[in-house]
């Protein structure tokens, strides 16, 4: 497991950001619309979608519902560490 600092688990942060593209993309949708619609700014979903940040709950609920998916949704994926031992 890779950890920054003490709570920040990067390889959950890339894999929530990965997943995130994935739900983006499945709507057909850009990462300008989907900041619009999300109420944040496209930078924003460009470092989350990156593993660049770890968001918020906020952000979260705020882009599940801009996707139209329930908050659930958006932590149903799974984590592949390749670099894990």
């Amino acid at each position: 497991m890779h950890v920054v600092g003490r709570s920040r688990n990067t390889v959950y942060i890339e894999a929530f950001g990965k997943h995130v593209k994935s739900l983006r993309l499945a709507k057909k949708l850009s990462r300008e619309v989907l900041a619009t619609q999300a109420g944040i700014e496209t930078m924003q979903i460009y470092r989350i979608e990156k593993g660049l940040t770890n968001t918020t709950i906020s952000t979260l609920y705020a882009i599940a519902k801009a996707l139209g998916v329930p908050p659930s949704r958006m932590l149903d994926f799974e984590i592949h560490d390749h670099k894990a031992k």
